[in-house]
């Protein structure tokens, strides 16, 4: 699967550990920043992600910033992402099961490794259930 990563400095040691996991998992990983601890602002690299998905780059992005917020708002200002802030497994599956969720937002400063993980293996494993969900994603775009 073809993969974007985003995030902000706040986390930016779980996205190189995410690269790691997931291409180890034979995913294609496209890394879109930031590339050190140094203070960034979130808008620039959630925007990078999401454009990424919007040309189809990408099937798929993860993105972080310390609450996820920040990050979360950026991508969903583009019209084809549908950017779920997750902080665990359940809230991830419903993300995709019922919103067909495109990126995956978590917040840095409130999740272990274990828990990032778990989450993303989450969201990278369901599939939209469609149906009755569909008539309501399709009523997100404006």
């Amino acid at each position: 699967m073809k993969i974007g990563l985003a995030c902000d400095h706040a986390g930016y040691e779980f996205k190189e550990q995410l690269k790691k996991y997931l291409s180890s998992k034979d995913n294609d990983i496209n890394d879109y920043g930031c590339y050190s601890l140094e203070s960034v602002d979130y808008p620039d690299f959630g925007h990078k992600l999401a454009e990424s998905i919007e040309k189809g780059v990408n099937e798929l992005g993860i993105q972080f910033c310390g609450t996820g917020n920040g990050i979360n708002m950026s991508a969903n200002k583009h019209q084809a992402i549908r950017a779920a802030l997750c902080w665990n497994s359940h809230i991830a599956e419903q993300a995709r099961l019922h919103n067909n969720a495109n990126i995956l937002t978590m917040p840095a400063r409130h999740l272990d490794w274990q828990e990032v993980e778990e989450i993303v293996d989450t969201f990278l494993s369901t599939q939209f259930e469609g149906g009755r969900h569909q008539k309501r994603v399709k009523k997100i775009k404006i």
